[in-house]
């Protein structure tokens, strides 16, 4: 089955799903949107009010800030794929309960292998504790860590900037790096795709993937 076979699979199957009390309070299930071969992950917490009413993520102010942020660093959202780890929305914006990321988690550990993004980045702490357990987000946002081939980078929710204004200066620095990341994981990719050029070249073998933080610089 192709990837975008898979990814509209997985949103028939969130529209009827019923695996925890969240279907009880939907009007609308949220499994994600954008292209099947995005580069770009972004994973947001829940859906929100107008995500309910609409089926869409990120269509609120929320959502109107994350377009400004993306098209500042010169990224569309239509290449970008954006979902979240509970697909449908909590009574009043509350926080996902463990039992309902538990019963969303597989659908989106779908549409991570359907997509396969270079880059994965968490919006919010608790998309941010799927990939790096245990750890801040005020003190590792913007930063990058290579994750199962993968690099995550997690950044607040743009929410959280909308809420807490100090926090707007630190969400756009960290977005306005986000096309450095992109390369970067082009770079690694394709070198980990010629490993036998890389030993020729150097004489040694080149590195294995490794769960730690990423340095550009």
């Amino acid at each position: 089955m192709q990837p975008d076979q898979i990814l509209k699979e997985i949103a028939q199957q969130v529209s009827e799903c019923k695996r925890c009390q969240l279907h009880y309070s939907r009007k609308k299930a949220v499994p994600g949107e954008g292209p099947a071969q995005a580069e770009i992950m972004m994973i947001g917490e829940g859906p929100g009010f107008y995500e309910n009413e609409q089926g869409r993520p990120f269509v609120g102010a929320a959502g109107k800030f994350l377009d400004e942020l993306l098209e500042k660093c010169g990224i569309a959202r239509k290449d970008v794929f954006i979902t979240n780890v509970v697909k449908c929305r909590p009574p009043g914006n509350r926080d996902p309960q463990p039992e309902e990321l538990e019963a969303c988690n597989a659908y989106l550990e779908r549409q991570i292998e359907a997509i396969s993004p270079k880059v994965i980045v968490t919006l919010g702490r608790f998309s941010m504790a799927k990939f790096l357990p245990g750890v801040k987000i005020s003190e590792v946002h913007g930063q990058s860590f290579w994750r199962n081939g993968r690099l995550i980078v997690p950044m607040f929710h743009p929410a959280a900037a909308l809420h807490q204004p100090s926090l707007k200066a630190s969400v756009e620095r960290d977005f306005a790096r986000l096309s450095e990341y992109v390369q970067a994981a082009r770079q690694r990719m394709q070198a980990a795709e010629k490993p036998i050029a890389v030993e020729e070249k150097t004489g040694e073998t080149p590195a294995k993937d490794q769960p730690t933080q990423l340095s550009l610089f």
